[in-house]
């Protein structure tokens, strides 16, 4: 089944012969082979899934979210799920937060960021950030590693609460408190944020400088491959 998805990615690079390799976008209706809805095939993974509902940096919900759902290719659940396994030894278990992102949805994300006026969520998201640079600082692009379908956005919870550990900001807080190095949070903090860095990247994923709960896969299968399906 790889083989077919690699000739249909084939042929839309055909009929656009102006992109490169790296720039490809496959965009079927339906979720293709290779991705899994991770809260199924990962036994006790919460999910909270932000872009679908009101409560993220914009206030609505996210164009190519129709469902709450965490897909994630099968090579990245498979990993995610090992995670899940070690922290249920001590009590502790994961929320997703993002998962597989449809490029529709970043191209939502982009041309909200050009709406200089719509600033709905800023006391909340961005307070401290002009909006006008979102793009000049990172924390708005035009194309995201979640498109490729093995990064997502996590944290840590008790299991036996479904209480979220403390990691010192909120999730998709723009703002280097949220950089796992900033000093300012307290100890306990900090701990938690080096526990959810330890145990993700003694799994097989990598993180960013910018975002504690953000996580790639660093085998992901499809490094070069955009998806554009819905989350349905």
């Amino acid at each position: 089944m790889r083989r077919i998805l690699m000739t249909s990615l084939m042929m839309a690079l055909c009929a656009c012969s102006h992109a490169d390799e790296g720039d490809m976008v496959t965009d079927p209706a339906d979720r293709p082979e290779g991705f899994v809805n991770a809260q199924t095939y990962i036994h006790g993974l919460q999910a909270d899934m932000r872009y679908f509902g009101d409560d993220n940096f914009i206030g609505r919900p996210i164009d190519g979210y129709d469902a709450p759902i965490c897909y994630l290719t099968i090579e990245a659940a498979e990993a995610l799920s090992k995670v899940q396994a070690e922290l249920s030894g001590f009590g502790l278990g994961l929320k997703v937060f993002d998962c597989y992102r449809p490029a529709s949805a970043v191209a939502d994300f982009a041309a909200w960021a050009r709406d200089l006026d719509d600033e709905k969520m800023k006391a909340k998201y961005y307070p401290e950030v002009e909006k006008s640079r979102l793009f000049e600082l990172g924390y708005i692009a035009e194309r995201s590693g979640h498109s490729r379908g093995s990064t997502m956005d996590l944290t840590i919870i008790e299991l036996s609460t479904g209480e979220e550990l403390d990691m010192g900001s909120r999730y998709d807080l723009f703002d280097p408190l949220s950089w796992p190095s900033d000093p300012r949070p307290t100890a306990q903090q900090r701990g938690n944020r080096a526990l959810i860095q330890s145990v993700m990247l003694s799994n097989g994923f990598r993180g960013i400088k910018e975002e504690w709960w953000h996580f790639t896969l660093n085998n992901e299968p499809y490094p070069d491959t955009y998806f554009d399906f819905p989350v349905k």
